[in-house]
């Protein structure tokens, strides 16, 4: 008969990691025991013991992982029993392991999402230094990446920050989604004895307990959230990370990215590659990944548990250390770039970028806007068919195009397109500097 490969279902080669969740988990529940009388005190701290001496040797890396075990669980339990004799087996009374590596994972979930918003709030931060310290930086604003209007530098940067708000905000949800003690629903449909889980969720800091043990085994929409959350996180850095590369190539040169985050050619001496911005741009597809692996195992499970579960976790793991790798290098990268303001504007001095503002010069002397544009758009091709700039197509000929043209025409500068954008999220100076006050506001008030 064909041996089968063992190593097929084995889990401990990573759900080792929800080691201190799973013991801060068996204690809590062996105490509610004790408390509730189906555990004798003594029994409860023999076990209790036990636990924080694995916990020990599992840091202290003296732990003997043994994968014929399957899983984390079973090599807890069964080191356990080699501490303290058969009272271990009374450890996973009133229990079942599906509800269990449930609590696990919610638990390392929550921790997770802490030193996430924590991360977040740190690149936030570097983001208001970097725009207070360039307010008056004016760059090409475009779309499509072709140039469309002069705006600064600190704006652009503040759009960063509101998706970062909204990052935020979702894995502020995912953690309430986490946030629920499955513990005391057994294998699927409850157990049968007087145990207290309002005990153990106040134990382990769980705000509520599940309502329906079916679910509480079977559902991971709480590692979906984390994973939607973390794509669309990553999707963000990815969108920054391009304009990086763009920005600090030789043809745009609008930053400098520190030697720490850029390496040189294995030929070309004169090289300065922008690797880290490009591979947290390359990252992001194993993390949309993780998301989309999770909702494939998922979406064909009839409840309650099923070992096809037995795959969300790889994916998180994955995810949660690409994710705050990715976060921890940007504040430091985005921390040091050197901004080129000259050559922002130098750059946004060569483009057409007053267009509109000759368009609303009209509609400021009375013509209505489609006419104007039709106008500005005539003027455009001149202007590019002569290689000129507008500052540099003279009133004469201007008034070519439209007698409407006079003197104050030359008031229309970078500066000034910048400033008429004096509306509540516009680019001019006074809306940035109060945008700048927001933000700051909004993380001394953040929770």
């Amino acid at each position: 008969m064909r041996k089968v490969n063992s190593e097929y279902t084995v889990s401990v080669n990573f759900d080792q990691r929800l080691y201190a969740q799973d013991i801060a988990g068996s204690i809590a529940h062996v105490e509610m025991l004790a408390e509730q009388q189906i555990l004798t005190t003594s029994d409860s701290k023999q076990i209790v013991k036990g636990l924080l001496q694995i916990r020990h040797e599992i840091e202290s890396e003296s732990f003997q992982w043994d994968f014929q075990l399957e899983d984390l669980h079973m090599n807890i339990e069964n080191r356990l029993h080699e501490i303290i004799g058969p009272v271990a087996g009374k450890m996973h009374t009133a229990r079942s392991r599906n509800d269990q590596v449930s609590l696990d994972l919610r638990m390392y979930v929550k921790e997770s999402i802490i030193k996430i918003r924590k991360n977040i709030s740190s690149l936030q931060m570097v983001l208001i230094q970097l725009a207070e310290s360039n307010l008056n930086t004016v760059m090409p604003g475009y779309t499509h990446l072709q140039q469309a209007q002069p705006i600064l530098f600190a704006h652009h940067m503040l759009a960063y920050f509101e998706m970062l708000t909204r990052d935020d905000l979702r894995f502020k949800y995912a953690y309430n989604s986490s946030d629920v003690l499955p513990l005391g629903s057994g294998a699927l449909a409850g157990v049968p004895y007087p145990i207290n889980r309002e005990t153990v969720a106040k134990k382990l800091g769980f705000s509520r307990i599940s309502q329906n043990s079916m679910d509480a085994v079977s559902d991971r929409d709480f590692l979906v959230d984390f994973l939607s959350s973390s794509s669309i996180l990553m999707m963000h850095l990815s969108r920054f990370s391009e304009e990086l590369i763009i920005w600090s190539s030789t043809e745009f040169g609008f930053v400098e990215l520190s030697e720490d985050f850029s390496t040189g050619s294995s030929i070309m001496p004169q090289k300065r590659n922008p690797d880290f911005a490009e591979l947290a741009r390359g990252k992001t597809g194993r993390v949309f990944g993780s998301l989309f692996g999770l909702l494939t195992v998922l979406k064909g499970l009839p409840l309650t548990y099923n070992r096809d579960l037995q795959e969300d976790k790889e994916g998180f793991f994955d995810t949660f250390d690409t994710l705050n790798a990715t976060l921890e290098i940007f504040i430091e990268m985005i921390g040091s770039i050197t901004v080129k303001p000259n050559q922002m504007r130098d750059t946004a001095l060569k483009g057409q970028l007053l267009a509109t503002d000759y368009a609303d010069y009209l509609v400021g002397k009375g013509i209505p806007f489609r006419e104007a544009y039709g106008i500005i758009n005539q003027l455009s091709s001149y202007a590019i068919k002569n290689k000129l700039d507008f500052s540099e197509v003279s009133l004469d000929v201007l008034k070519q195009f439209s007698e409407k043209f006079d003197q104050d025409i030359s008031e229309i500068s970078l500066e000034s397109s910048v400033e008429n954008r004096n509306v509540s999220g516009g680019t001019s100076q006074q809306q940035v500097k109060i945008s700048i006050a927001a933000a700051k506001s909004q993380m001394k008030g953040k929770n």
